[in-house]
């Protein structure tokens, strides 16, 4: 399987179906984004029966319904983008290993916000969440519309200096849409450690040290992609979430630092990555975090 980089420094794009409105509308995201990066697109379908005591017929009815599934999916891409190169996996495993084992080490996961099962489009699907808080690679998680709006923008939140490989990220995804990408940092009015986590000198110096944080970030894509139309913006908000949710109505993709570090001990994705992916009104390309901010609460 090729896994290699394409022209565009980012992978190549595996996308897994389920049937779902969700996971169509993850289908035709990940055919665009094929197409922009000049890539191939890898269709994934996992029937997770590979630990179940099947007879042979269920065996092979789920292995048929498993295959129309893919040629379904791979007709409806053709139809899209006759001129991108398609390729389905059929895999007895689950779903998240399916689509971990396709990107490999450079490989964007892309897939719907909700599966078949569960109760609420409100909520991350258990796929999408597994995804999510076990990404070494990139995922992105789309949430199905009718027909969305395409806002001429990709948005990127960072944190910390240690976002400098999201915010790259996203600088490529802007690159390729030919848009302008906004680079955002919001801090909250209270930190995550309450008002004693305040740097020494008080509120003014914490302001201070987020300024400098973004302008870290934005001087090393101002000076690495010279040809992007670039904003920065840094706001005070009750919310991070609830401002970068906000701030999602106005970008075609949402980027962001994915999970956190192995060694940390908690909860593996942040209250913001999760509130992101859950109310994001577009869809949230998640980036694995490196260096020492990785652990961060946001």
């Amino acid at each position: 399987m090729d896994t290699t980089r394409n022209r565009t420094g980012l992978g190549r794009v595996v996308v897994g179906v389920d049937g779902s409105p969700s996971a169509r509308a993850a289908l035709t995201w990940a055919a665009r984004e094929a197409v922009l990066r000049g890539s191939g697109l890898c269709v994934v379908h996992a029937t997770d029966t590979s630990a179940l005591y099947l007879s042979e017929a269920e065996g092979d009815r789920i292995q048929r319904a498993g295959l129309e599934l893919l040629d379904t999916a791979a007709a409806t891409v053709a139809a899209l983008h006759p001129e991108l190169t398609v390729v389905t996996e059929l895999d007895t495993g689950t779903a998240p290993r399916a689509l971990r084992a396709a990107a490999a080490l450079s490989g964007t996961i892309v897939v719907g916000h909700r599966g078949l099962g569960g109760f609420s489009s409100l909520l991350l699907g258990s796929v999408g969440l597994e995804l999510a808080a076990g990404a070494t690679t990139p995922v992105v998680v789309v949430r199905e519309a009718a027909e969305p709006a395409e806002a001429g923008a990709v948005l990127a939140a960072v944190r910390d200096a240690d976002d400098l490989g999201c915010a790259r990220a996203a600088a490529r995804e802007a690159l390729l849409r030919k848009v302008p990408l906004r680079l955002l940092h919001v801090w909250g009015t209270i930190p995550a450690g309450g008002v004693r986590a305040l740097l020494p000198g008080g509120p003014e110096e914490a302001a201070h040290a987020h300024v400098r944080a973004l302008s870290e970030v934005t001087e090393r894509l101002r000076e690495e992609f010279p040809e992007l139309a670039l904003d920065a913006d840094g706001e005070k908000d009750h919310s991070v979430a609830g401002a970068l949710v906000e701030a999602s109505r106005h970008a075609d993709l949402l980027v962001t630092g994915g999970r956190r570090a192995p060694g940390y001990l908690g909860p593996t994705l942040g209250r913001t990555t999760l509130g992101l992916l859950q109310h994001a009104h577009c869809p949230v390309q998640l980036i694995p975090r490196q260096g020492a901010g990785h652990g961060s609460t946001s």
